[in-house]
């Protein structure tokens, strides 16, 4: 949704102000690109997940059954929990999230086409009763 003329002007008197308080910082804002932070945390997410793999693999060498068990599942966690915050800054670096599920929302109503759902149809009665319609 684009911003009024008004709201950009506001803005842009925003940033001036910023700019003219603190300059050094306004720079840092403004060359600053999320994707950079989503890279560092795919990096993190990879490194964790072959922490958890060296782990998984120590485990199995370990002579004591108890410690061999306890290494092993840690290190099982570890790798799960990397790939799910490896897969979410995945996910947020190429733009998708919640932005995305919406449309296709949309586009599923859509195909239904004029035939309402059983809970519209419920609401629609309710509101009939309401205005003592029925």
């Amino acid at each position: 949704m684009p911003l009024s003329e008004h709201e950009q002007r506001m803005l842009d008197q925003i940033e001036r102000a910023l700019y003219a308080e603190d300059p050094k910082f306004a720079n840092t804002v403004r060359q600053t690109n999320p994707a950079v932070h989503y890279k560092r945390w795919i990096i993190k997410a990879v490194l964790g997940f072959v922490i958890g793999v060296v782990l998984l693999l120590a485990g199995l060498l370990i002579g004591n059954p108890v410690m061999q068990v306890l290494i092993s599942v840690l290190g099982f966690i570890v790798m799960l929990a990397c790939f799910l915050w490896g897969a979410n800054a995945w996910r947020k670096a190429a733009g998708g999230g919640a932005e995305t599920a919406a449309p296709a929302a949309d586009a599923k109503q859509k195909r239904k086409g004029a035939r309402p759902g059983m809970m519209h149809r419920f609401e629609e009665r309710w509101r009939r009763r309401q205005e003592g319609e029925e």
